[in-house]
This record gives C-alpha cells, structure tokens and sequence, in this order.
C-alpha cells in the first residue's frame, strides 16, 4: 500500500531506525520482544485517537507470545522468517513513532489532523498484517495455541478499517466554526470558547502557553516541508490559542524565566541564543557534525543521531552516508529522538541555558512565516492586542508586569504582529515601563521594543516618541545584565538607517556605554556591543566619536585574549577606524601589530582581509617611521601576504598587493641587492 503525506506526519518525519538487512535471529528476536513491551507500556496521549491507540497495542501485546516462544526454542530461523520479523520490527517501530507524535504534538492540531492519523493508524495496522502474512508458521514449530492467535490478529488486521471518533470530529468542526468567526470579524462568545478549550483539556494560562509552542514548533516543521496549507492553519491556530489565552484566563503575573525566550536577534545581527562552550555540554549532546548542543536531534537510517540542520545540510550536499559511520544510508528519512531531545531540555533548564533554534533557521522560516497570513490569524492578533494595549493602558502595576511580558513574548516573531502592535498605540505606552523601578519589567519593556524595531515602520515611531533616552537609561543604569544587551541590540537596530547613526553617534554617553559593554558585559553582550560599534561606525563622523569614547584598545584586547568567535567582527571595526587619523594613532599606541601579523597568518579569510586593511593603513599614515621596518623585520609577513594574493578575498588580494609594493619600496637597497 503506498504511504500517504497527510500533513502532521509527513513520510520523512515518521522514519526509523531500520535492523540491517542481515540480522541474525538472536539479535531481532531480543529487539523484538523488547520493543513490544515497550509499545505496550507507552504513555498515551490525553486526548485523540484513544480507541486507535488501544486496539494497535492490543494487536501488537498479543504478538509476545510468539515472539517469546520464538525465541525460547529456535536458535535459528529461516531466511524468510527473519525476513518477515524485520518487517514487522519496522511496523511497530512506526507504531511507537506516531504514539510519540500523538503525544507531543500540540492537542488543538491532533484535532485538526485527525482524520490523517486515523488512517495512518490503519495503514500502520495493515503493514503488521502482511508482515504476518508472511511469517511461515508451519517452519517455526510454535504451539498451535500460538499459531491460532496469530492468525486471529492477522486475521483482524487485515479486515480492520479507519476509526473516526464522531466526538473528534465533532470537536474539530467547533475549532472550525470558531476559526470562521475570526474570519468574518466577528467574535466568538467566551461560553462556547472556554467550553471548546475544556475539551481540549486547555484549562490554565500554562496550558495555553504550552499548546501555543507545541503549534510553534510544528509550524516549524511544517515550513521545513513547505506544508502552504499546513503552515496557513496552523498560522490560525496560534493567533486564536493567543487570544483566548488573554480572555479566558486575563493578564495575571506567573512565575516565568527569561532564559526560555529566543528574541528575534538575528534580524538584527545577532543570534539571539546563549553561547554554549563546547566543554559544558555533555558529548551526548552534542551533534557529531557540529560538535554543537543539538537542538533537534533526529536519528537516520543506521541509527546515529544528529542535530536536524546539520544532517539535513550534510544530506543536501548530495552524501548518502552516514557522516560518523560511514556506512551507506539505506534511506535519507530523518526521525525525531523524542527521548533524547528531553533530556536535553531538561539539562538546559536545569543550567539555565537557552534551546531555541538557530538565528539562520528561525530568520528563514519567519521570513516564509511572513508571507502567509490568513484573515483569521490576523483578525484574532488584532484581537489580542487590543486586549493587551488596553490592559497595558489601564491596568495595575502587577497587570502591567504580566502584559509587557505577553508584548515580548508577541512581538517576538512576525511582522504582522510588530505591525499590529504600532498600530495599537504599544510603543508609546511601553516607554514608561523603561524606567520602571522593578528589573524585570525594564528587561521586558527594553526587549519587547527590540523586537518591534525590526518592523521598519516602527523605528520612526520609535525616535519620534523619544525612546533614545530611555532606551540609553536602560544601557547605563538597569539591573538586568539581559535588559542592557537587548538596549544595545535596539540600538543597533534603530542605527540601521542612516539618519539615526548620526543621531546616536552624536551622543558620547551612548557610545561610551556600547565601549563599556564590549569591555565588561557578558558574551552575548560583547556580541551585542560589537554589532552596534560596527554599525555605528560606517557612519564617517562616528568614527573619531567612537575612538574618543575608548573603542580601540578595547577591541584590540579582544585580539589579544584570543576571543576567536568575535574575531572577524572585531577587525572589522577595527578595520574602519583606521580609515581615520584618530583611529590610526590609537592603534599604533597599542600592541596591535604582532597581533595583526599573527591573524594574517593564522585567521579566517575575513579576518585576513581586516587585518591587512588595518596594516596597510598603519603603513601608509606615516605616523609612526619604523612601522615598516618593524614588518620588515617579521619573517612570516612577506610569505603571508603572496598566501593572499592567491588564496585571498578579492579585497585582500588588492589590500596585500598595494601593501607588498609599499614593502619592497621601503626596503633597503643592499637587501634588495642580495
């Protein structure tokens, strides 16, 4: 029978851990036994699919027998029998895979998708009947008692058919008639949602909370397999689990922890996750590809487990092996290890460590995020955030608290939502609470303004409200190491047009509080800092600014003390300030050169192209006479610089051309002569 592609369990997301192709009898039977126990003994999930569930592992516990008695009087099998156990190994690994699913995907999109798993589950239930079909029972020398409730399960089995709960359904035809309210504008009563959120087995803020990341992540995965119509639903879905999170459960303060946020930094140059040095993570979890914290481990076909971008950008490449093995890929599926990814959540809450998926990956699944939006989702945002602006306006100070927090947490993603937002008037009244006397409330208000000055619009709203101030208060003088890095952050943000460059370079204290954090802050700060003095300084009249304000030694100690992750962005502002007197005086007061000679030798090809930009600059000034001589001196120079005109970036093969020929002009004439 060929496998549909419904659109919660595509093929490749229902993939296992294929036995080789040659097991040995023992080996399979050992495995099988084990497997089947552990089928029976899954959890199940709360809601949906309970009488599918039950009657797939009703069918699959009444296989121990067999499998026992295989095992106990067969120390060897047939070729066609092992053959057809394989089959059904696979058959109930897929059974166990989609109990894995149905209980971790969000509940609200079980419902959805329910007619699809039903027949999945029946598609499942035939692939154990022809496995069994094709055991040779009479080969095996099982009892006959055995033999008849084999054939009584394949017998059932084979006449089985797809089992539609009417309740289901019924429930998914609610979720729709909802949904088709929001798209005639009109809104639901709170009677018939909080009766729908009920069955659904949603009763709490925190419930909600959790449906709407579990929908979250299957957008995701949704937009991974290009799902248009998958990702359009599940679009609604989110904005109408975000609405009824605000009306049916209001605004009330819960304990919650910043670190489970993932701002959307990477629109504006920065990650926005944590850095994790490698020597904290346990090598078990780590991808073996990225010696990185996976994110979404997946297993492949010889049962290696890997983190899903770095194996699926290994597969693209067009290899059919598997990278730590090196055996042959028997398929290129990729399956979801549930058990591993949750001890790897657990161990970063435990350490406080950010999970969010990579800067590159969210930036492009917003990016295809962005383009779909259906009237639903957009008239339930418009919803919400009318609720949350007027909470924000005219609530207590602990309401307040809550609804900044609900602001971030809606800003963090989609540019409708930003859009939104401004519309409402948010900006204005989130201003106050940047000079709020409780951190926490600065760290939300600071970071949910970050995110909407990634909507181009809003950073004009922003400057002509006169957030500048407040958002520098906040770099100076807030509590919260986080709100002072997302402070920064928003600088940068809002310095992307050129106007604002000049504005906020025109400000020393800005500057000296970026110098500051570049100096003092925590890694992501640096990070932060860094961006914002770049940005900052393609402006021409920033760039002496940023020298008075203490910039370089700052970031030539960076070099010094080997901060190889912010090396190349280093150099780079480095970079551009020697493009000023000011900034040329300042390098040669620091021991720069040897460490400029050594990262021409030994860095990256950005960091080459910086460092002999740099170089040829501190040549040409003039300022300092034995600078020359001083290179000249250095053997490793002159092979490093010939490295780059071959192997160099276009910039740094015209960098380390004009700068060997200033060399060889300045060389003395009996060295020339020798």
């Amino acid at each position: 029978m060929a496998r549909s592609r419904p659109p919660l369990l595509a093929e490749s997301r229902i993939a296992l851990n294929v036995p080789p192709s040659t097991p040995t009898a023992t080996s399979l039977l050992k495995e099988l036994c084990t497997f089947t126990q552990e089928v029976g003994l899954c959890e199940r999930p709360k809601l949906c699919q309970q009488r599918n569930i039950a009657n797939i592992i009703r069918r699959i516990k009444l296989l121990a027998p067999l499998l026992e008695e295989i095992r106990d009087v067969r120390p060897s099998l047939p070729p066609t029998a092992i053959v057809a156990l394989r089959e059904l190994y696979i058959s109930i690994q897929r059974v166990k895979v989609l109990f894995d699913e149905c209980r971790e995907t969000s509940r609200i999109w079980l419902i959805m998708e329910n007619r699809s798993i039903s027949v999945q589950f029946e598609e499942l239930t035939q692939e154990i009947a022809s496995a069994l079909s094709s055991l040779p029972l009479d080969l095996l020398e099982i009892s006959v008692e055995v033999k008849e409730q084999v054939e009584l399960v394949r017998l059932q089995a084979k006449r089985s058919t797809p089992y539609i709960d009417p309740l289901e359904e019924k429930l998914r035809a609610e979720v729709l008639a909802m949904l088709g309210k929001f798209e005639l504008k009109e809104v639901p009563s709170v009677v018939d949602m909080q009766n729908v959120f009920q069955k659904l087995l949603i009763n709490s803020s925190e419930d909600c909370q959790r449906e709407q990341n579990q929908l979250e992540e299957e957008l995701g995965n949704q937009l991974t397999c290009s799902n248009i119509s998958a990702v359009a639903n599940l679009k609604s879905l989110i904005s109408f689990v975000q609405y009824l999170k605000c009306v049916l459960y209001g605004v009330t303060v819960e304990t919650r922890s910043g670190d489970s946020i993932s701002e959307e930094r990477s629109e504006t140059g920065e990650n926005g996750s944590d850095s994790i040095a490698p020597t904290n993570v346990p090598d078990e979890f780590k991808c073996p590809i990225s010696l990185e914290l996976m994110r979404d481990p997946v297993i492949i076909a010889t049962g290696q487990t890997y983190d899903r971008i770095s194996i699926q950008r290994w597969i693209d490449s067009g290899h059919s092996t598997c990278p730590k093995s090196g055996l042959n890929l028997s398929h290129l599926n990729l399956v979801r290890n549930y058990a591993l990814k949750s001890l790897i959540n657990r161990w970063c809450e435990e350490h406080k460590i950010s999970h969010a998926s990579s800067s590159k990956d969210r930036k492009k699944i917003n990016a295809v995020d962005d383009l779909i939006c259906t009237r639903a989702a957009m008239e339930a945002t418009k919803l919400t955030v009318a609720f949350l602006v007027e909470k924000l306006e005219s609530g207590s100070l602990e309401v307040q608290k809550q609804v900044v927090y609900e602001l971030r947490l809606l800003a963090k993603s989609g540019m409708d939502n930003r859009r939104l937002i401004a519309e409402a008037g948010g900006i204005a009244l989130l201003l106050p609470l940047l000079s709020s006397v409780d951190p926490k409330t600065q760290e939300d208000a600071v970071t949910a303004l970050l995110n909407l000055s990634i909507y181009d619009s809003n950073k004009k709203i922003i400057m002509d409200l006169g957030a500048l101030d407040a958002i520098v208060q906040v770099l100076l003088n807030c509590k919260s190491t986080e709100a002072r890095e997302n402070a920064a952050a928003t600088i940068f943000s809002l310095s992307v047009v050129d106007e604002y460059k000049a504005i906020i370079g025109s400000r020393p204290e800005i500057l000296e509080a970026l110098v500051n954090l570049l100096r003092n802050g925590s890694s992501r700060g640096k990070k932060d800092a860094c961006t914002a003095v770049f940005n900052l300084a393609v402006f021409h009249d920033n760039r002496a600014r940023l020298v008075a304000a203490g910039a370089i030694p700052v970031l030539v100690n960076f070099l010094e003390d080997d901060f190889g992750e912010l090396n190349d962005e280093v150099l780079g502002v480095l970079a551009i300030l020697a493009t000023v007197k000011e900034g040329l005086i300042a390098i040669t007061e620091t021991n720069a050169l040897s460490l400029l000679i050594n990262l021409l030798r030994m860095g990256s090809p950005k960091g080459k192209e910086h460092s002999v930009a740099v170089l040829l600059g501190l040549c040409r000034s003039g300022k300092n006479k034995n600078l020359v001589e001083s290179l000249l001196r250095m053997p490793s120079i002159i092979p490093s610089l010939y490295a780059l005109l071959t192997l160099g970036t276009p910039r740094a093969r015209r960098k380390a051309s004009s700068l060997l020929k200033l060399l060889h002009d300045s060389e003395p004439i009996s060295a020339k002569a020798r």
